[in-house]
Order: structure tokens, then sequence, then C-alpha cells
């Protein structure tokens, strides 16, 4: 068996930051890793066609700062902000504290990897073929200017007795390069053949770290 690490985890510290940034121990780290998983769910319910990819959670004393990445902030904010303040009603309700909404827009959905998986999953709900969905998406991506994307598919494809997996990629996706700007989304399609899994990754370039060019400049400054 291989051995599975999520591409964001892997990331971590080197790239990439956490989505949820709060500290606590013992009893209130479970409680508060509760109520984060309680809070995701909760908006991604209210909101389901928002488009929503990324959801970003900072605590801070009697307050909760969530931050909404979508690529449809009209859906998220309402006419003069109804939803963004029924929402924010909600969660005060669900959390008992403080709730501060900050919404931001996706420019380019089509190099979201979350986005695009739920796409996809969407288009295989609506029977569309999985090959089709997939080449579209592949497409879409690498005319916005991703240099490389990957789709995996996963189950009764095509409504066939046996699961199968099928993947197509294009351009370059180096899974295991640290410094690697490589986006991950997974999403489920329940379909009357059973359930459907489609994992996304896209690549868009290099990200070298700003300590080794620093680190670099210092040492001309001293050799001069």
């Amino acid at each position: 068996m291989g051995r599975k690490v999520h591409p964001v985890g892997f990331r971590l510290k080197v790239i990439r930051d956490w989505n949820t940034r709060w500290y606590a121990e013992g009893r209130q780290y479970e409680d508060q890793l509760q109520e984060d998983f309680a809070i995701r769910k909760l908006i991604k319910t209210e909101m389901p066609s928002a488009g929503i990819s990324l959801i970003e959670i900072e605590r801070f004393p009697n307050q909760v700062q969530i931050t909404i990445h979508t690529a449809r902030p009209g859906i998220v904010i309402g006419r003069k902000g109804d939803s963004v303040k029924k929402l924010r009603a909600k969660l005060r309700a669900l959390t008992n504290k403080s709730i501060r909404v900050e919404v931001e827009e996706i420019s380019q959905p089509d190099l979201d990897a979350q986005l695009v998986a739920e796409n996809v999953a969407g288009q295989l709900k609506r029977r569309i073929s999985h090959s089709r969905a997939m080449k579209r998406a592949i497409q879409q991506a690498m005319r916005q200017g991703a240099q490389g994307i990957r789709i995996e598919v996963s189950g009764r494809l095509g409504g066939s007795d046996m699961a199968r997996k099928e993947k197509m990629w294009d351009g370059r996706v180096p899974r295991n390069t640290l410094r690697a700007d490589l986006d991950y989304g997974f999403a489920e399609s329940l379909t009357t053949f059973g359930q459907i899994g489609v994992k996304v990754w896209i690549y868009k370039g290099e990200i070298l770290p700003v300590k080794a060019e620093t680190a670099e400049v210092m040492d001309v400054y001293i050799s001069e």
C-alpha cells in the first residue's frame, strides 16, 4: 500500500499556513476543535451554492474571526448585508461568542482546486460523462494559466458493476516537491449508482523560501 500524505499538511510551515489559528490545551482544545467543525458545517449548510472554497478561523479572547473565501461573494453578503447578518447571528448562537465575518472573493475559480472538484462532482450528479467533465475542467484551468492539473475520479463510473479509478492530467504536477504551490481539493458526488469521489491537484508554480533569499543578501553585504 502507498503512504498517502495530504498535500496541504505536507507543506505546513514551508509554504502554507494553518487554516485555523489558535492555541488551547486539554479539554479546551477538544471543545474548540469540535466547535470549528460545527462552524464549517453550518456555513456550508447555510450557503451550499455560494462557491465556498476555504473557511479560515482565528480566535481571540471572546471573539472568533471567520474569513470566507468564495467565488460568489454576493450570495454570502446578500442584499444590504442581510445574508451575512443572519449567518453571524446563527454563529453567535452556536458559539456564544462575538463573531466577526469577513468575505474574500476568489478572482479565478477555475484555478481553485476545491471549486474545480465540486464542479466536476456536480456534473457527475447531473449524469454528465466523467471523461467529458474532467477534460473540460483541465482545459479551463490550463487556459487560466495553471502550470499543471491532475484530476482523479473513483467509484462506479458510468454505472459499471465494479468500481474503478480514472485519472487525467496536463502539465507538471510535482506532488512531492515542498516548494511547489500545489492546491488540492476533494469532493463527493452522490449518484444513483453510488458515491463517486473527485480529487483535484492544481500546480501554480514554485514558491521560494524568503529566509534563503535574505540570507544571501546578508552574505553579500558582509563580503563587501
